[in-house]
């Protein structure tokens, strides 16, 4: 995987590495896809999207954070069409996206009901509150479009007294699912689906 260059700060931390490794796997991007992003801050994970996906919709509803997303992803080395949006999502969602991602937890409702009606088929959602990530797989759930709940932690080692020791990263949750029409034309559930076709997109 190629690195991610983040000169300019959000003052908000960008996507763990190890995280992005993952999201990436879980959304499987090609040239084909259109990504859109909802909360693009320091633009990793839009950077990471473009190095893959055709086209990449990114929203960002503070004006700031936008700025440090366009002057991120200006210093990385880019080849797919990106448009930034300052917008809060989801009134500045794309109706044709392949996958979506949600850095956060605002709105996430609305979003989701949104990845529903324009049959969104890659959903992945990070949370870092126990509370917030339990309350998101039920919004999932209810709305059939759930496929697996992963849980990780990261730690990264330092030297101590000559030996290594390791630090710790907070655990993300990541909630994957699909409001594919396909996965609903064929009569089953999304995690059904995922399980015929060997799990992870």
């Amino acid at each position: 995987m190629s690195r991610v260059s983040l000169p300019h700060d959000a003052k908000a931390g960008p996507t763990k590495p190890e995280v992005r490794a993952v999201l990436a796997s879980k959304l499987a991007l090609t040239e084909a896809d259109h990504f859109a992003e909802v909360g693009s801050c320091t633009g990793a994970v839009t950077i990471t999207a473009a190095r893959r996906a055709g086209r990449v919709t990114a929203l960002e509803r503070k004006g700031n954070r936008l700025d440090v997303t366009r002057k991120n992803l200006a210093a990385n080395d880019v080849d797919a069409d990106v448009e930034l949006r300052e917008a809060e999502a989801p009134e500045g969602l794309p109706d044709d996206a392949d996958a979506l991602f949600l850095g956060g937890s605002r709105n996430y409702e609305a979003v989701l009901d949104h990845a529903v009606e324009t049959g969104v088929d890659r959903i992945v959602m990070n949370v870092s509150r126990l509370e917030v990530a339990g309350a998101a797989t039920e919004a999932f759930r209810e709305r059939d479009i759930l496929e697996e709940v992963v849980q990780f932690q990261v730690s990264h080692g330092y030297e101590l007294a000559g030996a290594t020791s390791f630090n710790s990263e907070n655990p993300v949750y990541m909630l994957v699912g699909s409001a594919s029409e396909d996965v609903a034309a064929d009569g089953g559930s999304p995690a059904e689906a995922g399980a015929t076709n060997g799990g992870d997109r």
